[in-house]
Formats: structure tokens, C-alpha cells, sequence
């Protein structure tokens, strides 16, 4: 990152997190982290330069892919396979996954499949190692793991049975507007559970029956660095203008929240951007 008179300069990546009360956030620009809580209700600018740089290889690329890759990059790295959005699709069984190597070192490891209440009631996944910090990249404001699988696919095909009874998705306008109330995701952990009982124990029958383990474990409630919510959610767009300005009044899942707007961290990452206060 470089330091210009205006401010500071670097490549845009989805912001580190760490669970406090609230969520600490750290914007990186470049090889440097900037602590963005402390700059809650002070204004805030960051400036598109116009170049975009892919975060594998670091070609310069028009088009940002699959959340900051280049177009070659997006069709042959395993990360920007169809079966990461759709696990119960992998096919590394088939001999067909991009980089096995890859695959063996994400996919088969332990995973976690829980509710979360982002903007009401959700099922998700994530691999072990990412909790809590899926759940806070959602703007999740209640997590309950309740099953752990050891790989990818397991926890895919759980999640899409468990989809056929409550959202697998977030709405996110929901989440930033700060309307969501809290849920007893003890007693969804419950129903669902029954409801999927005997799916669940198929896929025992086929796996093991150790291959999907209930998990004993409590809801983790999480407070995010918010000063207001927008009444309305107006978004900011890079690829539109090249400047994002305004009055920083909160930080939530991947976003930024201005008094003009909010936008999407994640989206743009790749993006080289002038960071001033």
C-alpha cells in the first residue's frame, strides 16, 4: 500500500473480523490493515483509481469475477467452482476437480452446519476453522452450530435437505436496515431436526453413522460497531462512481454503512482504492 497526500492506497480485500462487543473490524489496503471502529462518526472516503488487479495472479483485469479474480483465473482456479456456492454438487469423486490438491486441503476437513439469524431464521455452512467469522461476514446477529460433518459434501447435502424448510439465504437489505429480532434458535435446532429426521438418518445409512454428529453447543450472540441504521438502503457502486464519500455510521456483515449509503467490501475486492478520512 502507499501513502499519497490525501490519504492511503492499496488493493481492496473483504475486511478481517474479530468477535468482540462489538465486532472489531480491520479494512485491508494492500499489505496494510486499517482499525476502522475508531473512525465510527467521522467521515470517510474511498476513490476508485480505476484499476482492478486479480487477487490470484495479479493480472490487471476490466471485470472482477467471482469477488476479485480475472477471467482466466475464474474458469480454471477451484475456489471459483460452481460446487463452492453448491457443495452438494462437488465432484471431486469423479476425478474432475480442478485442483484435487486444493480440494483435499478445503473440502476434506471438518465442517460445520448451523442456523444463524442474519434477517430471520437461515441455514448455513462453513468449514470449522471459519467460525465465527462466516457468521459475522452475514451480519448474522445469532449463530448455532448444530452438526459437524467431515467434509464439504456432507455438510452440502444436510444443508439442502434442511433448505426445503427455512431460507438458505440472507436479505441483506433486512440485515442493514437493523430490524431483526432475536430467535430461540434452540427450539428451530429442534424442529428442523425432527422435521429432517429421516433424511438425516439416510445419509447416515449411506456415510456412517458417525458421519453426521449432533452438536451440544450454545447460541453465540454478536453486536456490531453500529452507530444508526439506514431507514432505507441506497447503495454505493464502484463500477458506477468511482467515489464513495459520507459520514461512517456503522460496519455490518461485509458492508460499510455511510450516511449516503452503504456498500459491499467483499463485492469489490480486487479494486484498487484512495482510503482519506
Amino acid at each position: 500500500m502507499a501513502e499519497t497526500n490525501t490519504g492511503l492506497c492499496g488493493q481492496l480485500r473483504k475486511m478481517h473480523t474479530r468477535l468482540e462487543s462489538p465486532v472489531a473490524y480491520q479494512l485491508p489496503l494492500g499489505e496494510t490493515l486499517v482499525d476502522l471502529n475508531e473512525h465510527l462518526g467521522r467521515p470517510i472516503k474511498l476513490t476508485f483509481t480505476g484499476e482492478i488487479n486479480c487477487l490470484h495472479c495479479g493480472r490487471k483485469t476490466k471485470k472482477s469475477f467471482s469477488q476479485g479474480y480475472c477471467y482466466p483465473c475464474f474458469t480454471r482456479l477451484p475456489q471459483c467452482d460452481s460446487c463452492i456456492v453448491k457443495p452438494e454438487k462437488c465432484h471431486f469423486h469423479e476425478g474432475t476437480c480442478r485442483d484435487p490438491a486444493w480440494g483435499e486441503r478445503h473440502c476434506f476437513q471438518p465442517h460445520v452446519v448451523y442456523l444463524a439469524n442474519s434477517s430471520g431464521v437461515k441455514v448455513g455452512i462453513t468449514r470449522g476453522e471459519q467460525v465465527p467469522t462466516r457468521w459475522i461476514d452475514q451480519g448474522a446477529i445469532q449463530a448455532l452450530p448444530i452438526l459437524e460433518v467431515d467434509n464439504r459434501l456432507h455438510s452440502g447435502l444436510i444443508e439442502q435437505i434442511i433448505a426445503a424448510h427455512v431460507s438458505d439465504k440472507t436479505n441483506w437489505r433486512t440485515m442493514l436496515k437493523g430490524q431483526v429480532e432475536p430467535i430461540d434458535l434452540l427450539a428451530e435446532r429442534d424442529r428442523l431436526l425432527e422435521l429432517c429426521a429421516l433424511q438425516l438418518n439416510a445419509l447416515r445409512d449411506q456415510y456412517g453413522q458417525d458421519a453426521i454428529r449432533a452438536l451440544d453447543a450454545n447460541i453465540v450472540d454478536i453486536e456490531y460497531p453500529v452507530l444508526a441504521y439506514p431507514a432505507k438502503v441506497a447503495t454505493h457502486n464502484f463500477d458506477k462512481n468511482p467515489e464513495v464519500a459520507g459520514v461512517l455510521q456503522g460496519i455490518k456483515g461485509q458492508y460499510l454503512i455511510l450516511d449516503t449509503g452503504v456498500i459491499n467490501i467483499r463485492k469489490f475486492a480486487a479494486y484498487n482504492v484512495q482510503l482519506s478520512f
